[in-house]
């Protein structure tokens, strides 16, 4: 892969994974990327493992943390202190990005607001990754992507079918903070390149609550049309228009999703793979007005239809089928996709020990070829070299700092 964010440097001082996941996908494109840690306890993400947050199981890789970690390195720094605040201005002045996700208070209480960290570098650019963005009255408010992502932003109700008791929650963690991750790298390359064209160096913003918003915007935008929430159809099946456009349990308890927007148009090739090739002819959906009428009889037939075979053997008969679908599948199956293995999109990262450790590859590729993420870094595993070959602080000096608790 071509490592397109060689020569950028970046100042992270973030914690969790929203923030950090985005700085993670520079390093795997590429940049260095020196990560600022709570002196004494590191990123609080280090921490979930340990309150049970997270079930790791003895002796397992902190796998949300390599997530977001991956190919940085690390300093443990106290940033309440002036000393330690002046090792972040001196890393600063090196430094092509600034990335926080700290709140407006946290910011101006540690001097590391804009204005704070462009007195040592003006031509760095600040970067900003909230709950709910940067104004308004909830600016000062922490959310997590459960929060600003999921719930906040339309996604929740937007993924809940009409007449649900039960709301829709995230698929799985970290989500809308690893999509959140994305549009902050996104931003940043624009803004080098901004910087490059212009010399103009600017601030970026993406909120968890804005990235949901995108991920919905056309939903939205549809609601902004009619006056309606957009909603899921409800799950009884009323008000079905497309019968080739919905998922279909297997006799082995897993699904089958098709995707024929053109349903009319993909029916006949529909009726020959489940074996029923007189419903072409079938009087209830022999014109388009007729399908769209009787959606929910010919959804029943598929249905009936799709429980009699295994999802194997109904990938061998849909394998020539003119229309679009896909298996439904679990975290385990994805791994094991040919799709996934051919095109790298799960790569493994050596660890300490040697171990190696598959990890979801940035979706990104340059060149053909999927990016090769690093391990995250140990707590502070970079301090000393940073303090001494980067910085030229001497060794006296860096045992009089940690002595102070300046440095871990």
């Amino acid at each position: 892969m071509t490592a397109v964010m060689q020569g950028i440097r970046i100042l992270e001082v973030a914690e969790h994974t929203f923030v950090p996941a985005a700085s993670a996908i520079l390093a795997d494109w590429g940049a260095d990327v020196i990560k600022i840690e709570h002196v004494e306890r590191g990123d609080a993400m280090r921490g979930l493992a340990a309150t049970g947050t997270v079930d790791l199981g003895a002796g397992k890789v902190h796998a949300l943390l390599e997530h977001s970690n991956r190919g940085k390195r690390s300093l443990g720094l106290d940033l309440s202190t002036a000393e330690g605040l002046e090792i972040l201005y001196r890393l600063a002045a090196t430094c092509d990005v600034f990335l926080t996700n700290k709140l407006p208070k946290v910011r101006a209480k540690l001097s590391i607001d804009v204005e704070d960290i462009r007195a040592h570098n003006p031509k760095i650019i600040y970067v900003r990754g909230s709950g709910f963005g940067p104004k308004g009255p909830d600016a000062d408010s922490g959310g997590y992507d459960i929060l600003g992502y999921w719930a906040r932003s339309g996604l929740a109700m937007g993924g809940t079918p009409e007449g649900s008791d039960q709301l829709q929650t995230m698929p799985g963690p970290a989500y809308g903070d690893s999509i959140g991750a994305m549009n902050i790298a996104g931003g940043i390359a624009a803004a080098l390149l901004h910087r490059e064209r212009t010399g103009e160096a600017t601030v970026v913003d993406v909120s968890l609550m804005a990235s949901g918003m995108w991920a919905l915007g056309a939903g939205i935008a549809l609601s902004m049309q009619s006056g309606k929430p957009w909603r899921p159809r409800a799950r009884d099946g009323s008000g079905l228009r497309n019968p080739l456009a919905m998922p279909y349990a297997t006799k082995d308890g897993h699904w089958v999703y098709l995707s024929c927007l053109q349903a009319f148009h993909y029916w006949p090739d529909a009726c020959r793979v489940i074996g029923r090739p007189e419903l072409v002819g079938d009087e209830r959906f022999d014109t388009v007005a007729k399908l769209t009428e009787n959606a929910t009889a010919a959804a029943a037939i598929l249905a009936a239809e799709f429980v009699t075979a295994t999802l194997a053997e109904w990938k061998e008969r849909l394998r020539d089928f003119t229309g679009q679908w896909a298996p439904v599948q679990d975290t385990v199956e994805v791994a094991n996709d040919e799709q996934v293995t051919a095109n790298g999109y799960l790569v493994d990262a050596e660890m300490a020990d040697g171990t190696q450790v598959p990890l979801v590859a940035t979706p990104v590729q340059f060149d053909g070829a999927p990016s090769r993420p690093r391990r995250a870094p140990e707590f502070n595993e970079h301090g000393d070299d940073i303090l001494t070959r980067e910085l030229g602080l001497g060794w006296d000096a860096v045992v009089d700092l940690k002595v102070k608790g300046v440095v871990a």
